[in-house]
């Protein structure tokens, strides 16, 4: 009896009892609701058990005895209330044992359905607690996935707000780190992350990627004190099958793009030997296209900003904004991110594409919504400004009318585009075929004359190169894209 209340609960020990009765056994709720119930074998039928049980708790609670039996016909139904006063049991409507045995009644039973009463009481309590700490886990899993969500999507204030309900309060400046896990690793990770820098970290586990963990680092934890090593660091060190990508410093409201950049550093991490690495391509493109910029962005969002939803139930602006950030960040693992259905996604993707006049299907225009909605997140003042002369005001306005090529040629933006490529200036050919077939591996594959896997190989090595994720969102094929757009504008002029 002590050995399955240890090892199996509340089901083995019914199980066992109902073995022992050779009958039925149950926990009943004072009304008679079956709650937990076993038979001697699967097949096993006792006559009108609902009815016997439903007499028996009844009588058993308007009398308030310790102990009742119903016999009827070949069958005798023996109750006992379970716990009686002791704490937690009262949560469960206090519950009544019930066994159904053939009569005569065994000897002995009815001394053992009073002896099992008590380690019986004990298994309800512990199974009780497991369900409340599993509840506060996931409420609590939940709210920390909300807040990075809000954080992701700019919404600093809320996301302050519902982080001061829960521990730690959020950084400013921070570092955003990735861990890739291995297996079901992810918690006992999060425990390590969390012992690593005193808890002084933002740990949420990833809704989008099951092996991966977020964490939002003080930036100023990089160096607590003279010798002390970083925790993203430690974390590498200690946990000897995880991968670690972090950021550069960026304000906590600029999260996303330092989700980015831990995502692309964790691509390089995977092949090197001490599975760590630190983003190092910078600045950001957001930065780089001056005021002129930020009016071609405001232009082209414009009727996504100002849309109105024709019905209450309809997706309105900011729902639009988060569901094309989130698309462009996770392509279509953006359902699991946003908790919606797929067909829900693609039914608003629709819908932003007409819009906003864009095909969401072409590599070039993700990028130019990619670029405007993070031009749109950044301050202007942030922003690379435009170069001194005469009549700017007038020169501004027609590079803003003039699209994206306006503001790719800005020699801020050739300078960033060269940046971004000089890792691989001289071998762009993978590299362009592949983004010119839309970032699809196959029909790159089939242009460059190659297998899928050898195409597959050369774009992992091209990562390695290049310090940035381009088989898995959130992937660098934008920016790669605007580089190479960049360039080739500047080479035709």
């Amino acid at each position: 009896m002590h050995r399955l209340t240890r090892t199996g609960g509340t089901a083995e020990l019914l199980r066992w009892l109902a073995g022992r009765a050779e009958g039925w056994a149950g926990l009943v709720g004072p009304d008679g609701t079956v709650l937990h119930a076993a038979a001697r074998t699967a097949g096993a039928m006792v006559p009108d058990v609902a009815g016997l049980v439903a007499e028996g708790a009844s009588a058993l609670t308007e009398r308030g005895v310790q102990a009742y039996s119903v016999d009827t016909g070949a069958y005798t139904a023996l109750l006992f209330p379970v716990g009686g006063s002791s704490p937690g049991v009262g949560d469960l409507g206090a519950p009544v044992l019930a066994v159904v045995t053939p009569r005569p009644v065994a000897a002995g039973l009815a001394t053992l359905l009073a002896d099992v009463v008590l380690p019986l009481s004990l298994c309800l309590q512990a199974e009780t607690l497991e369900r409340k700490r599993r509840r506060v886990d996931l409420a609590e899993s939940r709210g920390r996935e909300a807040v990075l969500h809000l954080l992701m999507t700019g919404q600093l204030s809320i996301a302050q707000q519902v982080a001061g309900a829960l521990r730690p309060r959020l950084p400013d400046p921070v570092r955003v780190c990735v861990v890739e896990c291995s297996g079901g690793g992810r918690d006992e990770v999060a425990r390590v992350c969390a012992d690593a820098d005193g808890g002084r970290s933002w740990i949420v586990r990833c809704p989008v990627y099951a092996r991966h963990l977020i964490l939002v680092m003080p930036a100023e934890a990089e160096t607590p004190e003279p010798g002390a090593v970083p925790p993203d660091e430690t974390v590498a060190a200690r946990v000897g099958d995880c991968v670690v990508g972090v950021s550069e410093p960026v304000p906590l409201a600029d999260t996303a793009t330092g989700y980015r950049q831990a995502f692309h550093a964790l691509a390089a991490a995977r092949e090197l030997p001490t599975r760590h690495a630190r983003f190092g391509v910078s600045p950001d493109s957001a930065l780089v296209v001056g005021p002129a910029g930020h009016r071609w962005a405001d232009e082209l969002l414009n009727p996504l900003l100002t849309h109105v939803p024709r019905r209450a139930q309809d997706p309105g602006s900011q729902e639009l904004l988060a569901t094309a950030a989130s698309w462009l960040a996770f392509s279509s693992h953006a359902t699991e991110h946003l908790k919606v259905h797929r067909n829900t996604l693609a039914a608003r993707l629709r819908l932003i594409g007409e819009l906003l006049g864009l095909d969401l299907h072409r590599l070039a225009d993700q990028a130019a919504l990619d670029l405007a909605l993070r031009v749109r997140s950044t301050p202007a003042p942030a922003c690379t400004p435009e170069p001194a002369q005469s009549g700017s005001s007038a020169s501004g306005t027609s590079e803003a009318a003039g699209g994206l090529d306006a503001i790719l040629v800005r020699p801020a933006v050739r300078d960033w585009a060269d940046q971004q490529l000089a890792p691989v200036l001289g071998a762009e050919e993978t590299l362009r075929t592949w983004v010119r077939c839309e970032g699809r591996i196959g029909p790159a594959a089939a242009e460059l004359g190659i297998s899928v896997p050898g195409a597959r190989k050369r774009l992992t090595r091209l990562e390695t190169v290049l310090q940035r994720s381009l088989l898995r969102p959130p992937s660098a094929r934008y920016d790669l894209w605007l580089a190479l757009r960049s360039r080739d504008l500047a080479a035709a002029a």
